[in-house]
């Protein structure tokens, strides 16, 4: 008759070796540093901004006046490439430009924003950034009672591994 060459003793300690190494990986994942681990951050966006700055030309800019967000820091400018660019068809004196929010050297975000000129309606789209707006996505509708002051409203991310 054969017996079973392994014994109730070595089973009872490969079964604790794995366990402590089971116990091991769990462990180093929650002491590894943040900086490893995948950041997303998200929530909703809630700027003001005032336009009395904008000419119409390139490089016309309007001025963040409120946010909610600690990376777009009040005073920011929110640079406008293509402001003339219009879909007349569409937006009747409104806008289609690539923008640019400039907090600062180093600390900005690119975007996309369009605007109806009958409306005073619009949307405007973030697709990354540097410093602190590395992985930085937004999308926000816009919307103003005056065509001067605007309320851009909608929703964030970050996507990034931080240093």
């Amino acid at each position: 008759m054969l017996r079973n060459p392994v014994s109730k003793r070595n089973v009872i300690s490969i079964s604790l070796v794995l366990l402590a190494l089971a116990a091991l990986g769990a462990t180093s994942l929650s002491l590894m540093p943040r900086a490893a681990q995948a950041d997303e951050r998200h929530g909703d966006l809630h700027l003001t901004k005032n336009c009395s700055a904008f000419t119409g030309g390139p490089g016309s800019y309007c001025m963040i006046t409120d946010s909610n967000l600690g990376e777009i820091k009040i005073g920011a400018n929110l640079y406008y490439d293509q402001p003339n660019a219009t879909v007349t068809a569409l937006l009747e004196g409104g806008l289609d430009s690539n923008v640019v929010l400039y907090v600062g050297t180093g600390d900005w975000a690119l975007g996309r924003c369009t605007l109806d000129g009958i409306t005073n309606l619009g949307l405007c789209t973030f697709s990354d950034g540097t410093g602190p707006f590395t992985g930085f996505h937004a999308r926000v509708n816009v919307s103003s009672a005056d065509g001067l002051n605007y309320s851009l409203d909608g929703t964030y991310s970050f996507s990034r591994d931080h240093d």
